[in-house]
């Protein structure tokens, strides 16, 4: 990881989608903000997102019921969109079986950037795609092959495969990502900001992009919760 923090790309990318409306955003509008390459080099520059009415979130970035540590999206709470704006979800959209499908969200024009002339503190900051920019591309998420650091390290009568995780890779057909991946190296390291560090998969063709997580971030929320 610390290697990777160190030369990767950082850009967006929504592994689990869930589409915010910012009601109160012109239809019509879209802007292109301003991001950090790499915030442990700044000679890496920045680029330029597109962001518009409709953004999507990770699914597990919002909560309806949210405990007091839980400092991401739910209703009634104001958040900051990296690099864009605060947004407050006013509404919870729903279908016919009571899952959520769609978050209605107002957002202050006057927070660009991420700050606000009034100083006030947003303490949860998530990561988004445009919707209407973003590219559908295929994510596979690889993790330990074992589950025990000796496979070997097994019950009387077992052999090593008892300890086989079967887990160990996990395939996402159409992830969302920020167009910019299409325009960099197929070298390129890449940290799916929040999510991990990726490099693009030998399969990949100009129709259909894949990437590989070689290691994952550590999660604070996740952690918090193995602490029950």
């Amino acid at each position: 990881r610390q290697d990777l923090n160190a030369i990767s790309q950082r850009v967006m990318a929504v592994l689990d989608p869930l589409k915010i409306v910012i009601t109160n955003y012109p239809e019509d509008k879209e802007e292109w903000v301003d991001a950090i390459n790499n915030h442990e080099d700044e000679s890496k520059g920045t680029r330029k997102v597109p962001f518009s009415r409709e953004v999507y979130i990770e699914r597990d970035d919002f909560m309806e019921d949210a405990p007091k540590k839980f400092f991401r999206l739910a209703p009634g709470r104001e958040v900051r969109l990296m690099h864009a704006y605060y947004v407050t979800c006013d509404e919870v959209i729903k279908d016919t079986e009571g899952n959520i499908v769609e978050l209605h969200c107002s957002y202050d024009p006057e927070s660009y950037g991420g700050n606000t002339e009034d100083g006030r503190k947003v303490k949860g900051t998530l990561h988004w795609v445009s919707a209407k920019h973003a590219l559908d591309v295929e994510a596979r998420l690889y993790d330990r092959l074992w589950t025990k650091a000796n496979p070997f390290e097994v019950e009387e009568g077992e052999d090593f495969m008892a300890n086989f995780n079967h887990d160990a890779l996990e395939i996402l057909e159409s992830i969302k990502v920020e167009p910019s991946v299409a325009d960099f190296a197929d070298d390129t390291n890449y940290q799916f900001l929040r999510k991990g560090y990726f490099i693009k998969d030998k399969d990949s063709t100009a129709e259909k992009l894949v990437f590989n997580r070689t290691i994952g971030l550590r999660d604070s929320w996740a952690k918090e919760q193995k602490k029950k």
